[in-house]
């Protein structure tokens, strides 16, 4: 016989969530840099950046497991209405509650990923950066509306023109 179900147990996935921060900041970055947005930094990542800026963002298990209710509660608390969802990487979760919810209290939806993993949720805007320690999934391509690009050496613009040539029309490069 298997034990019972805790509470937490009988929550939908993506209902609780790793995050190691959440704050209020002007997007520094992209076709949004200048506005105000609210950033919710998941735990979790498998790509292996070595130049990555967050590399304490990677394990999963480091960061305390919080509701989506909670998540977006505290964003409310601020004149933002843009949440950005970050990581490490973000698509590594479910995030189709977390995107309905924020939606239903009046927030834009971004996502900054990989696009090494299937994206879930409903987004206003997709940044994909691509990354060449694990290959991103063909969809990606068609879905994202921004392409950025880390640009460590000179082989890397060729490694990005690679990338820009795949994205859709319209994607800002």
């Amino acid at each position: 016989m298997s034990d019972p179900a805790t509470p937490q147990d009988l929550r939908p996935a993506g209902s609780l969530l790793p995050v190691m921060e959440a704050f209020g900041t002007v997007q520094g970055e992209g076709a949004f840099t200048g506005q105000a947005a609210w950033f919710i930094r998941l735990g979790g990542c498998d790509v292996g950046c070595t130049w990555c800026d967050v590399k304490e963002s990677w394990d999963v298990s480091a960061h305390p497991v919080r509701s989506v209710d909670d998540l977006v509660a505290e964003a409310l608390e601020q004149p933002a209405r843009i949440a950005v969802i970050t990581g490490g990487e973000p698509a590594m979760h479910e995030l189709g509650p977390l995107t309905h919810a924020l939606r239903a209290a009046g927030f834009r939806t971004h996502i900054e990923t990989s696009g090494a993993h299937p994206l879930s949720g409903e987004w206003h805007w997709i940044c994909f950066s691509p990354k060449k320690f694990r290959a991103p999934l063909p969809d990606i391509y068609d879905r994202a509306d921004e392409l950025k690009v880390i640009v460590y050496n000179r082989h890397d613009l060729d490694w990005a023109g690679e990338h820009a040539a795949r994205v859709r029309p319209g994607c800002l490069l």
